[in-house]
């Protein structure tokens, strides 16, 4: 990570650690308010900084600040692209007084700070596109903001970000999309930027990252609800497996969100998708979560390995319609030997856990059943 985007983090910190404010630090809070109200710019800029700090880690100081937000708006609007200074040291101040604080969300937007920041996301300057992307993060964290930014130009920007930026701008606008596209037709103005590739894209490199992973897969998932997404992903070379690979070693949620955009594939078409997620190695970690996913999870597996059987398969009365039988018909339908061999032994471990789990429930219940000396009839 470049030394820009390491400067971003330090930023905005989001420390869940909140010690209690020290005498001096009321001082400093009233200083900073005082300056930020000057005339001189160079004392704005002092006072910016200062709240920077002050509100790096302190949910207190960020309660006491909230005056400073109108203060350092007007800075942001009344500055120009050339004013770098000036508007580093305003947004991020702005960036650090809206962590884990609603009401500062909501007043910085109402203050007319989108403006200027989306008006950053088109800078030269790598530094303010990158803490712009940051604070159109953070604000979209709100639920009243979301409509108010999702009405102006910030959804292509944040893709065209995505597409070009740096590697934390990526991370942060993919994070930004995710936080919008909970917002009526927010999705129908992300497909028409194509993002897709570039989540795919990032997912790729940043798989192993979980909240990230999580982030690229929940906006997918959202995305294949329409056509034109399915069909961007099944045509991405490697769109498919990157989704594929989150389900087997992602975190809990990405792999609930993985599962979930591949089974709304198969959803939609179940012999269009068939083979292109089979083809992918898919069985071994649909295996895996119907045992030890979340219970979405382990619901959205067994109803994607339902899916994925080959409807043509004739089945014998005697062979009821359980997730084994299933499973066994799926993979005899696979070629690869290698996948066949790994997923026969998913499958042994599965049925072999199913079988643990229900020897626990009938001991249980014979404890329950068994009477204790106190059940006992009065001898």
């Amino acid at each position: 990570m470049n030394s820009a985007s390491s400067s971003t983090h330090t930023h905005y910190s989001t420390s869940s650690s909140d010690t209690d404010t020290p005498p001096s630090l009321s001082a400093a809070v009233r200083r900073a308010l005082r300056l930020i109200q000057s005339e001189d710019l160079s004392l704005k800029i002092e006072a910016a900084k200062e709240i920077r700090k002050l509100t790096k880690t302190s949910q207190r100081c960020r309660r006491q600040l909230a005056d400073a937000v109108k203060p350092l708006v007007c800075m942001l609007r009344g500055g120009d692209d050339d004013s770098v200074e000036l508007n580093e040291s305003a947004l991020s101040a702005l960036l650090n007084l809206a962590v884990r604080d609603e009401k500062n969300k909501i007043s910085i937007v109402e203050a007319g700070a989108l403006e200027p920041i989306i008006s950053f996301l088109k800078s030269q300057n790598s530094i303010l596109r990158e803490y712009a992307t940051a604070s159109l993060l953070t604000l979209s964290a709100s639920t009243i903001n979301k409509p108010v930014i999702s009405a102006t130009s910030a959804i292509p920007l944040l893709v065209d970000i995505l597409r070009n930026g740096n590697s934390q701008a990526k991370v942060d606008s993919v994070m930004a999309l995710s936080n919008l596209s909970t917002h009526s037709n927010n999705l129908d103005i992300m497909l028409k930027t194509n993002p897709i590739p570039s989540i795919v894209s990032l997912l790729k490199t940043c798989k192993k990252s979980s909240k990230i992973a999580e982030k690229c897969c929940a906006l997918i998932e959202s995305l294949v609800c329409f056509h034109e997404g399915r069909t961007v992903l099944t045509s991405e070379q490697g769109g498919i497996l990157a989704v594929v690979e989150v389900l087997e070693n992602g975190s809990l949620q990405s792999r609930e969100h993985a599962v979930g955009a591949l089974l709304t594939l198969c959803q939609s078409d179940r012999f269009k998708y068939q083979e292109p997620i089979l083809r992918e190695g898919v069985i071994p970690g649909l295996l895996e979560l119907t045992v030890q996913g979340t219970p979405k999870s382990q619901s959205r597996a067994q109803a994607l390995l339902r899916l994925l059987r080959n409807a043509t398969y004739p089945r014998s009365e005697f062979q009821p319609d359980t997730l084994e039988n299933i499973v066994c018909n799926i993979i005899s339908q696979i070629d690869a030997d290698e996948q066949s061999g790994k997923a026969k032994k998913m499958l042994a471990e599965m049925v072999q856990v199913s079988m643990e789990q229900s020897l626990r429930q009938l001991q249980q219940r014979a404890l329950v059943c068994t009477p204790t000396p106190n059940d006992l009839p009065y001898q």
